[in-house]
C-alpha cells in the first residue's frame, strides 16, 4: 500500500501499517504486539541506498545551503551588530563629545562671567582707590595751599618789616648822603663849568693870537718866498746854483747818513783803484743832482766860470 519512498521517508505510517497488518495475524496467534522497532528497510538493488545517497546530498545541500545562509545571516546579523555597536559607539562618543563641548563652552562663559566680575571688581578697587587717592591729594593740595598762604602772609609781614627797617637804616641817611652829595657835585660841577669856560676862553685867545702869528709868518715866508722868486728870476741859473750849491752839503749828509754806522770800509785794489773809485762817484754826483733838482751842475759850472772871466 506504499511506496518505496513512502516506506524510505515516513517511518511512523510505514510502522503504524506494519502494525495493524502483524497485529491481525499474530492476535489469532494468542500473540499480542506490545511494541516493536524497525531495524532497517533495504532492497537488492540498492534502491533505497540510492535513494538515501540522494536524500543525503539533498540533507547536505540543503545543510550546506542552510549553514551557508545560516553564515551569511550570521555574518549579515554580526555586521548589522557591529553597525548598531558603532553607531551606539558614534552616538556615544557624539554624545560625549557633545557633552564634552557643552561643558567646556559652559565652563568657558561661567570663566568669563567670572574673569567680567572680577575684572570689573578689580576695576572698581582701582577706582575707587584712585577717587580715594585724589581725595586725599585734593586734602593735601588744600593743605599745601593753606600752608603757603600763611607762608606768604608771614614772607609779606617780613618783607614790609625789612622794608620799615630799611628806610629807617639805609633809604633815609642814603637819602640825606645823596641829597649831601648832589649839593656837592652841583657846586662842583659849578666849578669845572666855570673853569672849563676860562680854560676854553683862555686857549681861544691863545689861538686866535698863534693864529695871527701863523698868519703873520705865513705872510712873512710868502714875503720872503716872492722876493726870493723875484731874485731868483733876476738871477736866472746863477741864483739856482747858488741854491743847489747851499743844499748839497745836506744832501751829502743824508747819502753819508748810513755810513755813520759802518765802522770800517776796505775797498780791494791798489792806490789807482781809489782814485777810480772817487773819481767816479765825484762823476754820479751831477746826474744825480740834474735828476733831483733838473739843474745841469756841468752847464751852471761853465757858464758861471764864463761870468765870472
Amino acid at each position: 500500500t506504499l511506496t518505496v519512498e513512502e516506506v524510505y521517508r515516513d517511518r511512523d505510517q510505514f510502522a503504524s501499517l506494519v502494525r495493524e497488518v502483524a497485529g491481525m495475524d499474530v492476535g489469532r496467534m494468542g500473540i499480542e504486539i506490545l511494541s516493536f522497532t524497525i531495524k532497517d528497510v533495504y532492497d537488492r538493488v540498492d534502491y533505497l541506498s540510492s535513494l538515501g545517497k540522494a536524500q543525503t546530498a539533498a540533507v547536505k545541500r540543503d545543510a550546506d545551503i542552510g549553514v551557508a545562509q545560516a553564515n551569511r545571516d550570521a555574518g549579515i546579523r554580526e555586521a548589522e551588530a557591529e553597525k548598531a555597536a558603532m553607531d551606539v559607539k558614534y552616538n556615544t562618543d557624539t554624545k560625549i563629545e557633545d557633552n564634552a563641548r557643552l561643558y567646556k563652552l559652559q565652563k568657558a562663559q561661567f570663566d568669563q562671567q567670572i574673569n567680567t566680575a572680577k575684572a570689573d571688581a578689580q576695576l572698581a578697587y582701582e577706582l575707587q582707590a584712585a577717587k580715594t587717592r585724589q581725595k586725599i591729594r585734593n586734602e593735601e593740595i588744600a593743605i599745601e595751599v593753606v600752608e603757603r598762604r600763611k607762608q606768604i602772609e608771614v614772607e609779606e609781614q617780613e618783607i614790609k618789616r625789612k622794608e620799615k627797617e630799611l628806610i629807617a637804616t639805609v633809604r633815609l641817611p642814603a637819602e640825606a648822603e645823596s641829597y649831601r652829595v648832589e649839593t656837592i657835585a652841583q657846586g662842583r660841577r659849578t666849578q669845572t663849568v666855570e673853569a672849563a669856560r676860562a680854560e676854553a676862553e683862555r686857549i681861544k685867545r691863545i689861538g686866535e693870537a698863534e693864529a695871527y702869528a701863523v698868519e703873520s709868518v705865513g705872510k712873512a715866508e710868502a714875503e720872503s718866498m716872492k722876493l726870493k722868486a723875484s731874485a731868483y728870476k733876476q738871477y736866472g741859473d746863477a741864483a739856482i746854483m747858488s741854491m743847489v750849491l747851499e743844499s748839497l752839503p745836506q744832501i751829502a749828509a743824508e747819502v753819508a747818513a748810513p755810513l755813520a754806522k759802518t765802522e770800517e770800509i776796505v775797498m780791494v785794489g791798489g792806490g789807482d783803484s781809489v782814485t777810480s773809485a772817487i773819481t767816479k762817484m765825484c762823476g754820479e754826483l751831477p746826474p744825480a743832482v740834474h735828476a733831483l733838482t733838473g739843474v745841469d751842475l756841468s752847464k751852471v759850472s761853465e757858464a758861471y766860470l764864463i761870468e765870472s772871466q
